[in-house]
């Protein structure tokens, strides 16, 4: 990972917000399906050398906490480039451990799609769809709650997204996203 300059707050704002916000809300996908929690996102780390990035529970919910998307300002900090990066290899490992899980889902999502059916029908749909909806309650700044159609949406979205980022080049193709976000 190269050393970079951080993110600075005052520069492109709703571009870095963008960033810590999909990096967030792709992680609660993964946590919302999976049920990986802040143990697995460290060992991850552990497992992918970035133990310097993210040492430990505090550290990991400080970053998270970085998202715009998230409800209190305590834990806020600025989020530079390699903290960004570290998060975005974890997303995608993850991501990967659990790419059959992920992969199963989005074969639920196109039956329900084929045969016209509401997701929330389906069980592994319906309970993922339940989680994420939970955990974005619980931790997203209220004034930024949104409609449930939309939550669904988002919800899906996030699935398909994770489907490639499971894939060997998921990493890239997150971090090419995220770039993307942050020139849009």
């Amino acid at each position: 990972m190269q050393s970079s300059e951080p993110f600075s707050e005052d520069i492109e704002t709703p571009q870095l917000h963008q960033i810590k916000a999909h990096l967030d809300l792709i992680l609660l996908a993964l946590e919302a399906l999976t049920g990986i929690g802040s143990e697995a996102m460290l060992q991850a780390a552990e497992e992918l050398n970035l133990q310097e990035v993210l040492s430990d529970r505090i550290t990991l919910w400080r970053l998270r906490q970085a998202s715009p998307l998230r409800k209190g300002k305590g834990g806020r900090k600025k989020l530079d480039v390699d903290e960004a990066r570290a998060m975005a290899l974890i997303g995608c490992h993850l991501a990967a451990k659990s790419h059959t899980k992920i992969r199963d889902a989005v074969a639920h999502l196109e039956k329900c799609t084929a045969q016209k059916r509401p997701p929330y029908q389906d069980g592994t749909l319906g309970d993922y769809l339940d989680r994420f909806n939970d955990f974005y309650q619980e931790r997203m700044a209220e004034e930024g709650q949104i409609v449930s159609s939309s939550l669904q949406r988002l919800a899906l979205k996030l699935l398909i997204d994770l489907l490639f980022y499971s894939a060997p080049t998921g990493s890239r193709r997150l971090w090419v996203a995220l770039l993307e976000r942050s020139r849009s």
